[in-house]
C-alpha cells in the first residue's frame, strides 16, 4: 500500500545525499569557457545538420500536457534529473530533444487567462473559442445550448477519421474532462460531463451531455482510456472497485454496457483494472476502452496504493498505439497528462511535476515506437499555472525543497522559504505565512504556500511551447495562436480542408526548388565554360 510513498522517499533521499557531491563534480568543467564553446558548437552542427521532412504525415501523436507551462517544464527536468541522483538543471526532457519548437498564445476569445475547454477547441480545431466551451465557435456564450447548434467546430480527430484513419484517446483524468472532450463533442458547458450537470432548459432544447456524445456519436473511437467510469453509469449502480459508491448519471443509463452492446461481432474490451488491461492483446484488439477510475485516475505518486491498479501513461500509450497502429490508413491519438494540472490546482508541485515525468516517459514511448519519417509528433500545453520557483538558489537545490539562506536573499519576515511558490491557491494563509522551519516541504502532500489565498490554485495567462518532430514540424517557429497548433497536424497529413491544398503547395515549392536549382546548375555550367575558354 504504501511503495509509491517509500519509491518517493528513496528517490527524494538519493538526490539529497549526493548533492553536494554532484555539484562539485557537475561544476568542475563547467568552469572552463572550453566547455561551453564546445556545447555552443555541437549546438551550431547540430541545427546545421537538420534536414526538414517534408512528406505527408500518416500518423499524428498529439502529447498534451495540462497546465504545463515553461516554468512547470523547467522544475519537471530538474527534479528528472535529481530523482536520477544528478543537479537536475543540465537534464533534458523527451520533449527537450525534439529538434522544432515554438510559442503560442493561450488566451480564449473573451478571456485573457484560459481554461481547458476554450484552449482545447483551439489546438484541436483550430478555432478559438469562449472560456468554458468545448467544440463550439465563440458565437456560443458559456451555457447558451441553443447557440451551440450551428456552431459546432471540427476537430483533428473526426478530420483524421473522415481520412481513413483509426483514432483513439489517452487520458489520466476523466475522459469526460476538456481536453479529450475537445477530440468529439460539442458542448455550450464543459461541465455538462453526464446528464446530471445539465439544467433541464438545455437537456429540453436537445442538448447532450459529453459522456452521451462519446458513446451514442463516436462508435468509431478505437481507444479510450482514462479515468471517469462514474460518468457512464447510473446513480443505482454500484462501481466494481468501490462497492459503496455509486455512477452519477440521472438517466438510468450504463453507457458502459451500451458501448459493448454497440460492439457486437467487433474485437472490442472493456477493462476497469490493471490486470484486465493487461491481458489486453493489441494483435486481436481492434476496440479499447479503459476506465479504471469513477473520476480522475491516481497521481502516479499514489499509482500503487490504486486498490485494483492502474497503467501508467506510457503503457496506456504504448498499447494505444499498438492498437491504432495496425490500420494501413494510419491514425492520430492524443495523450493527455492531465494531472499535472490538478497537481497545480492544488498545489501540490510534488504531485504536478511527478507526473510530468510519467508524462515525458509516454512521450519516450511515442518517440521509441514511431518512424518520424512518417509521423508527426507535437508536445504542447494547453495554458500555464501561477507557478514560479526562484530565489538565487545554489545549483543542485532540491526543486522541492528550501532555498538556503544567502545575503541575496533577505527575507523581511526571517522565515525559510521553498523553492517552489505559487501565486494564488489553497497554499495561502489569511494569518499571514507559516514558518517552515522543520516542515518536510519534499513530502508529496506538502502544499507550496502561495501569495494570495484561494479555493484552487488558478491558470496562468503567459504563452506556452510547443515541440516538435516529424513531417512538417518545421513549421513551427517563433510565436503563433494556439489555434495554429492544429492547423499544421492538418496540413501535416493532408487532411481536412487540407486535403487538396497542402499537396498542391507542397508540389509547387518542389517546383520552384527544381527551378532554383535549375538555374544554379545553368550558372554553374556556364562559368565552367568560361574558366575552360579562358
Amino acid at each position: 500500500m504504501f511503495g509509491a510513498s517509500v519509491k518517493f522517499v528513496l528517490s527524494v533521499a538519493v538526490w539529497l545525499s549526493s548533492w553536494t557531491l554532484n555539484c562539485s563534480a557537475q561544476t568542475e568543467e563547467e568552469k572552463q569557457p572550453e566547455y561551453w564553446n564546445n556545447l555552443a558548437w555541437q549546438d551550431i552542427q547540430d541545427v546545421l545538420q537538420l534536414q526538414p521532412r517534408t512528406g505527408v504525415a500518416k500518423n499524428l501523436v498529439l502529447f498534451l500536457g495540462d497546465g504545463m507551462g515553461v516554468s512547470t517544464v523547467t522544475a519537471g527536468r530538474i527534479l528528472k534529473g535529481q530523482l536520477a541522483g544528478r543537479t537536475g538543471e543540465e537534464e533534458l526532457l523527451e520533449m527537450d530533444k525534439l529538434p522544432y519548437s515554438a510559442l503560442v498564445k493561450t488566451y480564449n476569445v473573451d478571456r485573457q487567462t484560459g481554461d481547458s475547454a476554450g484552449t482545447a477547441t483551439a489546438y484541436l480545431s483550430g478555432v478559438k473559442a469562449n472560456y468554458g466551451t468545448v467544440g463550439v465557435d465563440a458565437t456560443v456564450a458559456r451555457g447558451d445550448c441553443a447557440a451551440s447548434f450551428t456552431a459546432k467546430t471540427t476537430s483533428i480527430l473526426e478530420h483524421a477519421h473522415a481520412a481513413g484513419k483509426s483514432v483513439g484517446i489517452v487520458a489520466t483524468a476523466r475522459v469526460t474532462h476538456a481536453t479529450p472532450a475537445g477530440t468529439y463533442a460539442y458542448a455550450a458547458n464543459r461541465a455538462w460531463e453526464h446528464d446530471g450537470k445539465m439544467p433541464s432548459e438545455a437537456k429540453a432544447l436537445g442538448c447532450t451531455d459529453i459522456a452521451q456524445q462519446l458513446v451514442e456519436d463516436n462508435p468509431f473511437i478505437k481507444v479510450i482510456l482514462g479515468g471517469g467510469r462514474g460518468y457512464f453509469t447510473s446513480t443505482d449502480q454500484s462501481d466494481p472497485e468501490y462497492p459503496d459508491q455509486t455512477g452519477f448519471r440521472t438517466d438510468g443509463r450504463d453507457l458502459i454496457q451500451e458501448w459493448q452492446d454497440g460492439k457486437q461481432g467487433a474485437a472490442a474490451r472493456y477493462v476497469w483494472r490493471k490486470a484486465e488491461f493487461d491481458q489486453v492483446d493489441p494483435a486481436e484488439t481492434d476496440f479499447l476502452m479503459g476506465l479504471f477510475e469513477p473520476d480522475h485516475m491516481q497521481y502516479s505518486l499514489d499509482n500503487e496504493d490504486d486498490p485494483a491498479g492502474e497503467p501508467t501513461i506510457a503503457e496506456m500509450t504504448t498499447k494505444a498505439i499498438q492498437i491504432l497502429s495496425k490500420n494501413p490508413n494510419g491514425f492520430f491519438l492524443l495523450v493527455e497528462g492531465s494531472k499535472i494540472d490538478l497537481g497545480h490546482h492544488f498545489g501540490l508541485a510534488a504531485h504536478a511535476l511527478n507526473d510530468l515525468v510519467a508524462f515525458n516517459d509516454a512521450i519516450a514511448v511515442g518517440k521509441n515506437m514511431l518512424d518520424l519519417d512518417e509521423t508527426l509528433i507535437t508536445v504542447t500545453a494547453d495554458h500555464s499555472h501561477m507557478f514560479g520557483f526562484g530565489g538565487y538558489a545554489p545549483r543542485g537545490t532540491p526543486i522541492l525543497g528550501i532555498v538556503p539562506k544567502s545575503d541575496d536573499n533577505i527575507v523581511l519576515d526571517g522565515m525559510p522559504f521553498t523553492n517552489i511558490l505559487y501565486g494564488n491557491g489553497p497554499g495561502g494563509s489569511l494569518g499571514g505565512r507559516q514558518n517552515l522551519t522543520g516542515v518536510d516541504t519534499a513530502d508529496k502532500n506538502y502544499r507550496q504556500q502561495a501569495a494570495v489565498p484561494m479555493k484552487y490554485e488558478s491558470h496562468g495567462g503567459e504563452d506556452v511551447s510547443v515541440f516538435a518532430d516529424g513531417p512538417m514540424a518545421h513549421l513551427f517557429r517563433g510565436l503563433h495562436e494556439q489555434v495554429y497548433v492544429a492547423h499544421v497536424m492538418k496540413y501535416a497529413a493532408c487532411i481536412g480542408e487540407y486535403t487538396e491544398k497542402c499537396r498542391t503547395s507542397r508540389n509547387q515549392t518542389s517546383a520552384g526548388d527544381q527551378h532554383t536549382w535549375s538555374g544554379f546548375t545553368v550558372f554553374i555550367t556556364l562559368l565552367l565554360l568560361k574558366t575552360i575558354i579562358n
